[in-house]
């Protein structure tokens, strides 16, 4: 394979993550917001249990992305294969 080729899966690999990355803390942001002021959501959303059950869902799942997509763009910089895996 020739190296322009790996070299351009290299960074289309970290783009990617970035994205992920930057998905991941956008949720995690959305979630505490929804967490510390639930008043402006409580239209959108009948019961307050689903309102907290739903923010702290969405924390836990941007965290995760986020972890995710920082440890692939190690991987992808590094040429990490244990990493992107991951």
């Amino acid at each position: 394979v020739p190296m322009a080729v790996l070299s351009c899966m290299k960074y289309l690999m970290f783009t990617f993550n970035v994205l992920v990355f930057a998905g991941g803390t956008c949720l995690a942001c959305v979630g505490v917001w929804v967490a510390v002021d639930p008043a402006g959501f409580q239209d959108i959303v009948a019961t307050r249990t689903v309102l907290s059950a739903g923010a702290w869902l969405l924390l836990a799942l941007g965290i995760a992305l986020s972890l995710l997509g920082f440890l692939g763009c190690c991987g992808a910089l590094r040429r990490s294969r244990p990493l992107l895996l991951l």
